[in-house]
């Protein structure tokens, strides 16, 4: 079965997957890039039930599969890598990435309210682990994630607590 790596737009998915893939010599298919050039992606919302039967039929056994949409086209996987990041450290990348402000804040919200991790583990089960990957470079992240495929526990990651403790709710949830 795949290893999955999964998270928000802008913690680390492609590269950590990528190093992944180099270490332990397998395949790696990224989710969005299958959407794109299956045609899927281009009114901005993908068809995840035609996606998922366009995947079950290209997944090497061995592989490392990376994408925001892994908990929505994927049934089983070996491992389940969430990479997390702070909301705070989130919102530069957004803005360098060209993001609308209100595309900005929703991907914030997402990742402080935990909905990608959320839905991993509806569709996976618990034994899916997090990495708080704020502040580690790509190598220390990377590293993190061999560990979780060996069996390392998981990063306990609640950025609604530190927001809220913050005062700074209003600015990530102000509409």
């Amino acid at each position: 079965m795949p290893i999955v790596i999964t998270g928000n737009p802008g913690v680390g998915k492609h590269t950590t997957a990528r190093m992944l893939a180099d270490r332990l010599g397998i395949a790696l298919v990224d989710i969005n890039c299958v959407a794109k050039d299956s045609g899927l992606a281009e009114s901005g919302e993908v068809d995840t039930v035609k996606l998922k039967k366009i995947l079950a039929g290209i997944i090497p056994e061995k592989s490392i599969i990376v994408g925001h949409l892994a908990p929505y086209v994927l049934d089983a996987a070996e491992a389940v890598i969430i990479l997390r990041k702070s909301p705070y450290d989130l919102i530069p990348i957004y803005k360098e990435r060209g993001y609308s402000d209100e595309k900005s804040a929703e991907n914030a919200a997402s990742e402080i309210l935990g909905v990608v991790a959320h839905d991993a583990i509806k569709q996976f089960g618990a034994g899916i682990r997090q990495i708080d990957v704020t502040g580690k470079s790509s190598v220390e992240v990377a590293d993190a994630a061999a560990g979780c495929i060996a069996g390392d526990g998981s990063d306990e990651v609640d950025w609604l607590g530190m927001v809220a403790e913050n005062g700074d709710l209003l600015r990530f949830f102000a509409d």
